[in-house]
């Protein structure tokens, strides 16, 4: 993926700004460890997505033929490519009577698209609000879930106010999850001789509401999540025209036990698996970044579907993880350290001076005052 400058940069009297955000991915050979005709044995995503789309059971049992004359199974062989950028499924070409997209693929069909528009505060006129979202897509609220999670919260990850403190809650809008989302102060580090701190994505982010009751507007049912007590992911179907898609950290980090039950082969790992922000805290720039992500598909048996009957229990069938990773350029670095950090160390070191040579001056009076004393005594 690609992270080119926001399009169609507006600035609006009122002290707002709206823009688009370019959606680009680009297959680098170079940085790659194998070529997209590469081949991977991995779920059928029509089949397992079509019950969820079409819940007749008339329409189910026509599905199940169209499955078999395709010869359609749970599993296929798919190049990267292909599940990436998408391809004709032949069981979605064999349905004559309803008039739908034959090509699927996990990023089909964002590529070469734009997010948003988004709506922003500038901070001209409150700096405090700077980078703060008003609107997305027009709308101050989202459409996925109820209550409060509809809610717009925060910047798009990019920016936040000036001076940042370690015990705020760091809140971002993410598309990819349909939600806003917070990070909690990590721990300080420096990157390119910049000081920063990481803000992480805690476990309670994507907990059950059994684990943190203000998650319970993300439920949004009681079968699959257990009466909404399982922890570490989330239910984007509705986000998603309604294909069975679950988000979680890469390796179900932070997930439920019951989950590891039925995927073999995950090793969670806080270290290489957790979503982070480093935040320069003066300015509240976002210089550094780690976004990482699991996307799942929710396999569960249905017994019109001979391709589903034999699953006996749902379970969470891990697609892949992203990790987008980026950090401010060294040409970059060394401007941003010439304009802002250079100058608050040569602040500190002056602030520093004055206090000495206000120390110096205040012994120097003391001295004086007892010299002075010693010489009038009463």
């Amino acid at each position: 993926m690609r992270y080119i400058p926001k399009e169609n940069i507006t600035e609006h009297k009122d002290g707002t700004l709206s823009y688009l955000q370019p959606n680009i991915f680009i297959f680098q050979p170079d940085m790659s460890v194998g070529p997209e005709n590469d081949t991977f044995t991995t779920i059928n995503l029509a089949v397992v997505a079509a019950p969820a789309l079409f819940k007749n059971g008339f329409m189910q049992i026509l599905m199940d033929i169209w499955m078999r004359s395709a010869k359609s199974k749970f599993l296929q062989t798919r190049t990267v490519k292909e599940i990436l950028w998408g391809y004709e499924d032949p069981f979605l070409k064999k349905i004559p009577i309803i008039k739908m997209d034959k090509v699927v693929g996990i990023f089909y069909p964002y590529n070469k698209t734009f997010d948003g528009p988004y709506e922003i505060y500038s901070g001209k006129d409150d700096i405090n609000k700077k980078g703060i979202i008003i609107t997305y897509k027009n709308s101050r609220n989202l459409k996925y879930w109820t209550s409060y999670c509809n809610m717009v919260n925060g910047t798009d990850g990019t920016a936040f106010h000036p001076f940042v403190k370690k015990s705020e809650e760091l809140y971002f809008f993410s598309s990819d999850v349909c939600r806003s989302i917070y990070g909690l102060f990590d721990r300080d580090l420096t990157v390119k001789e910049i000081p920063l701190y990481r803000f992480s994505i805690p476990a309670l982010a994507f907990a059950s509401s059994l684990t943190n009751p203000d998650n319970i507007c993300f439920c949004t049912e009681r079968v699959v999540s257990r009466n909404c007590t399982t922890d570490g992911v989330l239910d984007v179907s509705s986000c998603k025209q309604g294909k069975p898609v679950y988000i979680s950290l890469p390796h179900f980090l932070y997930g439920s036990q019951i989950i590891f039950q039925f995927v073999k082969g995950m090793e969670p790992n806080v270290e290489e698996h957790t979503t982070f922000l480093d935040v320069e805290p003066i300015t509240g720039f976002t210089l550094a970044f780690s976004k990482r992500l699991q996307v799942n598909l929710l396999v569960q048996n249905n017994p019109k579907i001979t391709a589903l009957k034999n699953i006996k229990h749902h379970f969470y069938f891990p697609v892949l993880w992203l990790n987008e990773t980026a950090t401010i350029s060294d040409e970059k670095a060394e401007f941003f350290r010439s304009k802002v950090t250079n100058k608050i160390k040569l602040l500190n070191l002056l602030q520093l001076m004055l206090m000495i040579v206000g120390l110096v001056m205040f012994l120097g009076f003391l001295f004086a005052f007892f010299m002075c004393k010693g010489k009038n005594p009463k």
